[in-house]
């Protein structure tokens, strides 16, 4: 089993927590770790009719229950989003009886099951699919790029089995569970919704294009997008708008969750990335890299994307505090002095911006004109952990 950073944020307190994200990246595993005294998984039927019709039922069972029985996992917790009343129950009148650990995998159900999210009582923590970290000697780049990192998946050792695991979770998770999530009436459309956002993975998001593409109406088309974000399976890198010039676009940048996911939706090869799409694969996989840190392992983080109008741009910008970072994501083992325009267009726009990265697949580091030139390992080791 791999060692996941969140492991050692949730061993270093004894709050409650609820972890949210998309199925299969670890939830259920990593909180079992932390040797729960009662554990109830809403997933399973005849869990879920006892709670949903009786959601008082836990609080009649932990107010009989013996001093031992003091960690309490609730797995799904979004099927019953009534347990959470209970949960700020028994949290406030026994305080440091119980620590709750919950897990679920749609922030949509809880919010549209007006679900209680306690604030102030619980932390929230994101849970994705493993960093290069996380997965330190088995980490291989053209397995990432092509079938992405989700725990399951990534370790199985055959490449046919794991190729044949990520369709099946596609289509299983994605185009029947995601689709049952947002209420779709109209499926075609649901579904050639995905495969464009696919397609746009890492793009700057154009819903108008989008909706004529997909034959869907604009507010339909963004509340299937809406429902995607809800459930992580895509998050969004908002446009950095620190300029006031009107030559900045401030469009966001859609990415899905897992590579492989984006892959297996497209139907593209799983043997090893196509040569053509290794520059906007390797992007998309820093770009996971980033995300993934923040709020828990890099809370005074935010990620940014920077364009003009004119065509200029860097793939990420990092706002630390009150540095920004630019990063620009190369797929060669050589820069240049013309790779580095869209680093100096930033510059030239904000005093704060104390580091310009290209980051690269060369073996070692550089620096040009001022830029740094990271090896993508180097990069990846600078990252908090």
């Amino acid at each position: 089993m791999y060692q996941r950073c969140l492991a050692n944020v949730l061993d270093s307190s004894q709050r409650s927590v609820l972890v949210l994200g998309p199925r299969q990246v670890g939830k259920s595993t990593l909180l079992a770790t932390l040797s729960p005294d009662l554990s109830l998984n809403l997933a399973s039927p005849r869990v879920f009719r006892d709670f949903v019709a009786y959601p008082e039922r836990l609080e009649r069972e932990l107010r009989a229950a013996p001093p031992k029985v003091r960690t309490v996992f609730l797995d799904e917790v979004q099927r019953v989003p009534a347990l959470l009343d209970v949960v700020q129950l028994l949290l406030d009148e026994h305080p440091g009886r119980f620590r709750f650990l919950l897990s679920g995998s749609s922030a949509r159900k809880l919010r549209r099951g007006q679900a209680n999210l306690l604030p102030g009582r619980i932390h929230v923590h994101q849970m994705h699919p493993l960093l290069a970290c996380e997965l330190a000697g088995d980490f291989d780049l053209d397995r990432a790029l092509a079938h992405g990192t989700l725990p399951g998946i990534y370790a199985e050792g055959d490449d046919e089995l794991r190729a044949a695991d990520l369709r099946s979770y596609t289509d299983t998770y994605l185009r029947e569970e995601i689709q049952a999530e947002a209420l779709v009436r109209n499926l075609g459309g649901f579904s050639r919704l995905l495969d464009l956002m696919a397609a746009s993975s890492g793009r700057v998001l154009n819903v108008q294009a989008m909706c004529r593409q997909a034959g869907l109406g604009y507010e339909t088309a963004r509340r299937y997008i809406e429902v995607l974000e809800d459930t992580l399976v895509m998050f969004r890198v908002t446009a950095w708008r620190g300029s006031r010039r009107a030559s900045v676009i401030g469009h966001p940048r859609l990415f899905f969750f897992d590579i492989g996911v984006r892959n297996a939706l497209l139907r593209r090869p799983l043997d090893a990335p196509l040569p053509d799409e290794r520059g906007i694969l390797l992007e998309h996989f820093v770009a996971c890299e980033l995300h993934r840190r923040l709020r828990t392992l890099w809370p005074e983080a935010a990620l940014f994307h920077y364009r003009t109008r004119s065509g200029t741009e860097v793939d990420f910008v990092l706002e630390v505090g009150r540095d920004l970072w630019g990063v620009e994501v190369k797929a060669g083992s050589r820069v240049t002095r013309n790779m580095l325009r869209g680093l100096a267009s930033l510059a030239s726009r904000s005093d704060r911006v104390t580091r310009r990265i290209v980051v690269f697949l060369g073996d070692r580091r550089q620096v040009l004109d001022g830029v740094e030139v990271l090896p993508l390992a180097d990069f990846l080791e600078e990252l908090p952990r």
